[in-house]
């Protein structure tokens, strides 16, 4: 599944670099803490390699 905003594609890098210990898991805050805990290596590399492109900054929450 791709990511939908550039903010999410950026939070699953961070989160994906700290699983590969190239990042200390101390340093992440808020989405990307929450998605280096729920999520396999795997999935993260699948929301980070999303093109920015085209891709929203943020992704507006359903009323």
């Amino acid at each position: 599944m791709p990511a939908k905003s550039q903010a999410q594609q950026k939070a699953a890098g961070a989160a994906l670099s700290a699983k590969r210990g190239e990042a200390r898991k101390s340093q992440l805050k808020g989405a990307s803490k929450s998605m280096y805990e729920s999520m396999s290596e795997e999935q993260l590399e699948e929301f980070a390699e999303t093109a920015r492109k085209g891709l929203p900054e943020k992704v507006k929450p359903k009323t």
